[in-house]
């Protein structure tokens, strides 16, 4: 039998989730599980940094080896690429980058875009997934595979709307933070002859978001004027060294693969088995849906376990990947008592 106490406001994405419900919920069991992400729960396996990357300041070297490292995973040209401490910078810088105009984003998507194209003086507004309302506009942004419910455009359909938009003198910025686990959708190839702009993000797939680092594909005009803004150094050495490791590992990347596809497919067979209609996804999260998702997110978080929730969607719930069997037992354990007869 769960708490009666209601649920807590929608959480604010990021890190602070669990420090807020340890204070709203003192009795839930220690240590919180945190599937309120779309982070790769098996890091990738990197090995200690040179004292060099911690006592100096990256090198212009370091820089370009991780650049030319990232360059070829995504299969570009190295100076099509722009480091950052992470893909959230991105989203940011990139605003300013352009005078005030007419910005289409795809709703839903990650909730960060909007404000920062706001508060650069640019004109909003949330296009569906037919794009036909974005095609009168100077910038459109989508996320693919979209973030919270999976949606994406294969690599044809994105070529296609790239070369549509760069004809009309048009930018197409593509948020591929979900990307790895579908390298065949990415636009990353398009930018170096389109008005293309990618974002990729580190942290997702290779599970070590704390590190921050990300990347823009862009023309090379373009992604020397990011570096530009960001001034010199703004990467950290062991940023740059794990990443340019990571991107390096091709055998990792292809396991990996494998092992969150099955993880996924796991994930989603659990929670449709207890009552919960699926949405969509990647094989980094999975978006159900319930017409009781909040008391169930109020009856996980007895139960120590914290999933996605989202305001303008009170039905649904994002789930990430469960780390082990022991997680796994305790998300079946606590659906098991929230479905239970009183």
């Amino acid at each position: 039998m769960t708490e009666t106490r209601p649920a807590p406001p929608v959480l604010p994405h990021g890190g602070s989730g669990c420090d807020f419900l340890d204070a709203y919920y003192p009795n839930a069991p220690q240590p919180w599980l945190d599937l309120s992400t779309g982070i790769n729960p098996w890091p990738y396996p990197h090995q200690p940094v040179s004292d060099a990357a911690w006592h100096r300041l990256p090198s212009p070297s370091l820089n370009r080896e991780c650049a030319e490292a990232t360059a070829s995973y995504l299969g570009v040209a190295p100076q099509n690429i722009a480091l950052l401490p992470g893909s959230q910078s991105a989203i940011s810088l990139l605003p300013t980058l352009f005078k005030p105009t007419s910005v289409s984003i795809l709703d839903p998507t990650y909730g960060e875009h909007r404000p920062s194209w706001e508060l650069a003086g640019h004109k909003v507004r949330d296009v569906d997934a037919d794009l036909i309302a974005a095609e009168d506009t100077d910038i459109l942004l989508l996320t693919n595979p979209n973030n919270p419910n999976g949606r994406f455009w294969t690599g044809d359909e994105i070529q296609r709307l790239a070369a549509a938009r760069s004809r009309k003198g048009q930018w197409l910025i593509v948020d591929e933070a979900f990307a790895d686990v579908m390298p065949s959708t990415s636009a990353a190839a398009l930018c170096a002859r389109n008005r293309t702009i990618v974002l990729r993000s580190f942290g997702k797939f290779f599970g070590l978001a704390g590190l921050r680092l990300g990347v823009v594909v862009a023309q090379e005009t373009f992604a020397r004027r990011l570096e530009a803004l960001i001034g010199p150094w703004a990467v950290s050495g062991p940023a740059l060294e794990v990443g340019a490791r990571a991107y390096r590992d091709v055998a990792w990347h292809t396991d990996t693969r494998e092992r969150l596809a099955s993880a996924a497919s796991r994930l989603k067979g659990l929670l449709t088995r207890h009552g919960l209609t699926y949405v969509g996804g990647t094989d980094l999260f999975l978006l159900f849906g319930h017409p009781r998702a909040a008391e169930l997110f109020h009856a996980l978080c007895t139960h120590g376990l914290y999933v996605r929730r989202f305001a303008a969607h009170p039905n649904w719930l994002r789930f990430g990947l469960l780390p082990d069997d022991a997680a796994h037992a305790r998300l079946d354990a606590a659906l098991l008592a929230w479905t239970a007869p009183a």
